[in-house]
């Protein structure tokens, strides 16, 4: 019978950027259910207080960190905060992130800026941080990397978006093969189709929202707590020869493409 164990993520200290809702929230719960301290960042503490009292009313431990991942020295202080907070780092999730449908020909260098700095440049300088911390630590650790079905596939307007998720994929897979010799594994999740406050606006088409939800194999949209799973696989020694890969949660979407 094969052991389970390896999923428990007790004794072990995450951070998730992103944390005050949608994605980063769920996530960070589920990291608290299977064992995990956490501590989460947004821009504001105070924007992550629903997300602590959450973990903390299900038995969890988390604490509230500020960090806006477009600022470098912020972010490596928000690490070492978290470090000190939670006694040394074992996991982070890249999950900060935003976007802003153009049409290409109408993009800005301040939005291209914006949502490079955020998804990318971001997420570089946080896995850099929290990887020194895991280096001195001496223990390894999983750096998982919030990607997108858009990390391989194109989509019309979503083309800053797009460039960055893909240079994400592009970055999980060269972090992977440099730091394996450090012990710490580097992994992306892309999500397919999930209704949160940053996509709520294409949901509200009713005439887009049933065109997409017939493209899915699985015939629905994605529900967060199906991030759950892969996420605490992807944390924890379950997945301990697992790294450089970006698994889609997406109901089937890329297959059928």
């Amino acid at each position: 019978m094969a052991d389970l164990s390896g999923f428990d993520l007790t004794g072990r200290r995450a951070v998730v950027t992103g944390a005050s809702r949608g994605i980063g929230r769920a996530i960070a719960e589920a990291l608290a259910r299977a064992g995990a301290a956490v501590a989460v960042t947004a821009r504001s503490a105070e924007n992550l207080q629903d997300t602590v009292t959450a973990i903390e009313a299900a038995g969890g431990r988390a604490v509230a960190i500020a960090q806006d991942v477009t600022d470098v020295a912020g972010t490596r202080a928000a690490m070492a905060e978290a470090a000190k907070a939670l006694g040394d780092l074992d996991i982070l999730v890249n999950n900060a992130g935003m976007e802003e449908v153009c049409p290409s020909l109408e993009v800005e260098e301040a939005l291209w800026d914006r949502i490079l700095d955020t998804n990318l440049k971001g997420a570089f300088f946080s896995a850099q941080a929290a990887a020194r911390a895991m280096v001195a630590a001496g223990r390894g650790g999983s750096i998982i990397n919030i990607c997108s079905l858009t990390s391989q596939i194109g989509i019309p307007t979503a083309v800053p978006y797009g460039s960055s998720k893909s240079g994400l994929l592009g970055m999980t897979r060269a972090l992977a093969a440099e730091w394996a010799p450090l012990g710490i594994r580097v992994n992306g999740i892309a999500p397919g189709y999930f209704r949160t406050a940053l996509t709520d606006v294409f949901y509200q088409n009713d005439a887009w929202a049933a065109a997409m939800q017939a493209r899915i194999p699985l015939g629905r949209f994605g529900a967060l707590e199906d991030l759950a799973g892969i996420s605490v696989f992807l944390a924890s020694d379950a997945s301990a020869y697992v790294t450089g890969q970006c698994l889609a949660v997406d109901g089937g979407t890329l297959a059928s493409l």
